[in-house]
Order: C-alpha cells, then sequence, then structure tokens
C-alpha cells in the first residue's frame, strides 16, 4: 500500500442514484460524509454504504504550482476520483488547470469528467472533448502472475505498456496515493512519464490508470 502523506477530502455529498430525478426523493441522500481515511479505503466505503452519486465540496486545484499543501490536497481529490470512477460511481467535482495550455486534461481524461473546468482560454472545449470521449476503462492496470500490464486509449489508440520486473510494481504501489517523485527509482519514474502513468504535483507523482472495479464488456475483450 501506498506510504503517502496525501489525504481524502475532509467530506463528501452522496446520494443512492445517479438520477438527479430519483436523488430527489426521501431516503435517497446520504448526506454529508467524512472520509477520515486511510485514503485507499475510502471509495470501497463510500460503495458500501450504498453512494452512487458523490460531489466533491471543494475545486481539485493544479494551478498552485509548487505549493506543497495544495499539492497534497489535489493528490488526495484525484485519487478519490480515480478510485470511484473504477467503481462506475458518478462524481461531481470542479478543476482548475493552470492557465497556459499543456494538455493535463487529456492526462485525466480517463476519469469522469469534471462538472466545471477553470483557468485554460480552451476550457469549455477542453470539457466539451472530456465529455465526448469519456468512457469506463479508457485507462487501466492490472496485476497478472509476475507482470503489471496497462492499456492506455487516452490518446485515440490502444497502448500497452507491461513490466515484469518487481519494482516496477513496487513503484505502482508506492505511486498509487501520491509520493514524493524522488522516492521512486529514476529510471522508472522515467518510463511512467514517456508513458504519461504519471501526475506530477508539487513534489508530488500519482500513478494515474485505476483498477477496474466494474467491468463494462469480458475482461478479455477491454
Amino acid at each position: 500500500m501506498s506510504t503517502s502523506s496525501t489525504t481524502s477530502p475532509p467530506a463528501v455529498l452522496a446520494w443512492r442514484d445517479y438520477d438527479p430525478a430519483a436523488c430527489a426523493l426521501p431516503g435517497m441522500f446520504l448526506g454529508e460524509l467524512a472520509l477520515p481515511g486511510p485514503l485507499e479505503g475510502e471509495s470501497e466505503r463510500l460503495w458500501r454504504l450504498g453512494a452512487r452519486r458523490v460531489r466533491l465540496p471543494a475545486t481539485v486545484d493544479l494551478a498552485s504550482g509548487g505549493d506543497d499543501e495544495r499539492a497534497a490536497a489535489a493528490v488526495g481529490a484525484l485519487s478519490l476520483v480515480r478510485d470511484l470512477t473504477a467503481r462506475a460511481v458518478l462524481v461531481e467535482w470542479d478543476l482548475r488547470l493552470p492557465p497556459t495550455p499543456d494538455g493535463t486534461w487529456q492526462v485525466l481524461s480517463h476519469l469522469q469528467p469534471p462538472r466545471r473546468i477553470e483557468g485554460p482560454a480552451e476550457a469549455a472545449e477542453a470539457l466539451r472533448a472530456w465529455r465526448q470521449g469519456h468512457y469506463l476503462c479508457k485507462c487501466l492496470w492490472r496485476k497478472g502472475p509476475g507482470f503489471v500490464q496497462i492499456r492506455d486509449r487516452r490518446w485515440g489508440e490502444l497502448r500497452r505498456f507491461t513490466a515484469d520486473e518487481p519494482h516496477y510494481e513496487r513503484a505502482i504501489e508506492r505511486l498509487a496515493y501520491g509520493a514524493p517523485a524522488d522516492s521512486v527509482p529514476a529510471a522508472v519514474l522515467d518510463d511512467f512519464r514517456g508513458e504519461k502513468l504519471v501526475l506530477e504535483a508539487g513534489p508530488l507523482a500519482w500513478w494515474l490508470p485505476y483498477r477496474i472495479s466494474r467491468w463494462l464488456q469480458e475482461p478479455m475483450t477491454i
């Protein structure tokens, strides 16, 4: 498991259904749910409580540069979005990006699309493309006997990355919920960077693909 110091958002709003009309019915609102941690167990706990629609109260801020505290908060929130996306939970969240276009939205495009993107001039266009192109299993990783494999369709075609060296799996576990970039082997991190499999926020590097929890098709076809 990750030993990251990042934490999940302090609380979220949650409902028992995806449909806003159904969510308005008595008994469908689960209320404001605290997320006491550990971070890697929060999506499972929300699922078991019946949450199928979850709203993050604060904007996920990736425009704060080297601010360590904000970077940790952003990585924690993105981890929750990623893990809930893997469960096909509807996540309502907002994203702030740097004003200079850098393609970050496409790196994140396997996640449930946000409600809003702030920052870059092309934010509306990026959000539209994200919504139109999103589907479950767009960028995932799986663990086999003696290997890990990433299957990535964020760029329009299937890209595969397979590694059978144990230190790659250890690095994924280390980065899963954010860790200092210098805490994993530099060569491994460079490989992940080259494939755009990590996002860096301040001093942290964060693992982007998710392990799928709900398959849309038979696993062999994904």
